[in-house]
């Protein structure tokens, strides 16, 4: 038995979870098997399903402010136990383990948003053109919502979507990536010890389905599935999609993002260094919203991509629970497959490569690779689940919005400049196309309080904060006449005589 399985199996006795089955799970940082877990039967989701609307059904009137005493309880329950989820996380996925503790804090702030949000599920009062009457909104439950999620944020993803679906009234079936399905049974164990603290809540509320694509695809095209909420590649949210508008279920899709930042001559270049470094680098380029493209002003470009180029080789790269270390593995091999590729098409292109080699020892350690490019073509218009930055200059600003929003994804983006003329214009409606627009910072780093998400190819779904709760609900427009008499709207006549 391997150091890390034998820690693993302690982590998991620690949650009061257990991982035995039929899939090998195995850690990135080493490649070692650190545990197994059952694959659902055809039966068993069946099952899941089956329960999950029967509850459903009870809690849907259980007052949501009591709904949200649960989730309560749940996130005190995670912050007992952040430490030992954190170290979880960062041996299932090969984050850092400030990462890992980073994403554990996500999931207890969202708790606490959702908390709040249990007593403000409030509609509208709507004056009525017609005397004696009323109008108004409600939010009513929706039904059981489905999580999918990715394997670069395997617990904090499901906890955005979990905590809202829970105080809107929803059950919650959840079906983790396949190649980190450990903290989805440690964070289930978690969530029954609130289940248990809360004394009447009903079973099933939240539910794990392990599998591959072919669960997922059961789960999706089942018709008592309410809600889909999925996050993974364009290709995945393409078949998601299509499937759940071809049975008119909704459906919160948040994909790929080949997500861009501007340099201007006017940035503050330190400020804008660090913040390239850890949106292009951080989590080994494994974000949804990490930085694919970095667009420098001509004035800037000589002396800042070197400043670049000496910082990525310099980045301390290596086992992610070793705090010395920014930057962790690759998830698996194909990973790093994919890379080379994207490298190899960008050189034939022309591009000017640094870094980008695959490092000596256990697990897939790649230093992270900067690509200068003449043109926006071939692989960086593409998003490559990798620590690649591919870099062009600009002159002109509207050039190089243009050249950022000319491209499939619209997730997020960034500009570092001092001049507020020019963030403005950024952040316009002729500026950035993306859900996530920031200026002086990176691409990366959402906090829970926005609702997050982006445009085009990336799903046009928001989880998380704002008014991204009505996703989970249903709303009712009721009118009340309180009058003796039935006039019509649009001052329509039907009188019988």
């Amino acid at each position: 038995m391997t150091l890390v399985k034998k820690e693993v199996e302690g982590l998991l006795k620690r949650l009061g979870a257990s991982a035995c089955g039929n899939l090998a799970v195995h850690t990135p940082i080493d490649g070692s098997q650190i545990g197994s877990v059952s694959i659902a039967s055809p039966a068993d989701i069946e099952s899941s399903i089956a329960a999950s609307h029967d509850v459903f059904l009870e809690w849907r009137t259980v007052p949501a402010p009591r709904r949200g005493e649960l989730v309560r309880l749940f996130g005190n329950a995670l912050r007992d136990h952040k430490d030992s989820l954190a170290r979880l996380v960062t041996i299932d996925c090969g984050k850092p383990l400030s990462e890992g503790l980073g994403e554990v804090q996500e999931m207890i702030d969202i708790c606490d948003f959702a908390v709040g949000l249990s007593r403000q599920l409030h509609g509208l009062t709507i004056a009525s053109e017609r005397p004696g009457h009323r109008m108004m909104e409600q939010w009513h439950p929706l039904g059981p919502t489905l999580v999918i999620s990715a394997f670069n944020f395997p617990v904090a993803v499901w906890a955005w979507n979990a905590a809202l679906a829970l105080v809107c009234g929803n059950s919650v079936i959840w079906k983790p990536s396949e190649k980190t399905p450990l903290t989805a049974l440690a964070v289930q164990a978690i969530f029954e010890q609130a289940v248990r603290a809360f004394g009447d809540a009903p079973e099933h509320l939240s539910q794990v389905v392990q599998g591959g694509r072919d669960v997922g695809a059961t789960l999706v095209a089942d018709p008592r599935i309410a809600l889909i909420s999925a996050t993974g590649s364009t290709a995945m949210g393409r078949t998601v999609g299509q499937v759940a508008a071809g049975r008119f279920a909704r459906s919160i899709l948040e994909l790929g993002g080949n997500n861009a930042a501007i340099i201007s001559d006017k940035a503050d270049v330190a400020l804008a260094l660090r913040g390239v470094l850890f949106s292009a680098f951080g989590t080994t380029g494994q974000r949804c919203t990490s930085l694919r493209r970095l667009f420098v002003h001509d004035s800037l470009y000589d002396s800042f991509v070197p400043a670049l180029k000496a910082a990525a080789a310099s980045m301390p790269i290596g086992d992610p629970l070793d705090s010395a270390h920014l930057a962790g593995p690759l998830i698996d091999e194909a990973a790093l497959t994919a890379m080379q590729a994207a490298l190899e098409e960008a050189k034939a292109l022309g591009g000017i490569l640094s870094g980008g080699e695959r490092l000596p020892g256990n697990g897939v350690y790649v230093r992270p690779a900067v690509v200068e490019m003449a043109a926006q073509v071939g692989p960086v218009l593409r998003e490559t689940f990798a620590p690649i930055l591919y870099v062009m200059r600009y002159t002109d600003l509207d050039a190089a919005i243009a050249l950022q929003n000319a491209v499939g994804a619209g997730l997020s983006s960034s500009i570092f400049s001092t001049d507020v003329r020019e963030c403005e214009r950024f952040l316009s409606a002729s500026g950035s196309d993306c859900g996530i627009a920031n200026v002086n910072i990176g691409t990366s780093g959402a906090e829970i309080g926005g609702a997050f998400g982006g445009e085009k190819e990336t799903g046009g779904g928001r989880e998380s904060g704002s008014d991204a709760w009505k996703a989970y609900m249903r709303r009712a427009t009721n009118t009340i006449n309180y009058s003796n008499e039935l006039p019509l709207a649009q001052g329509v006549t039907f009188d019988l005589g």
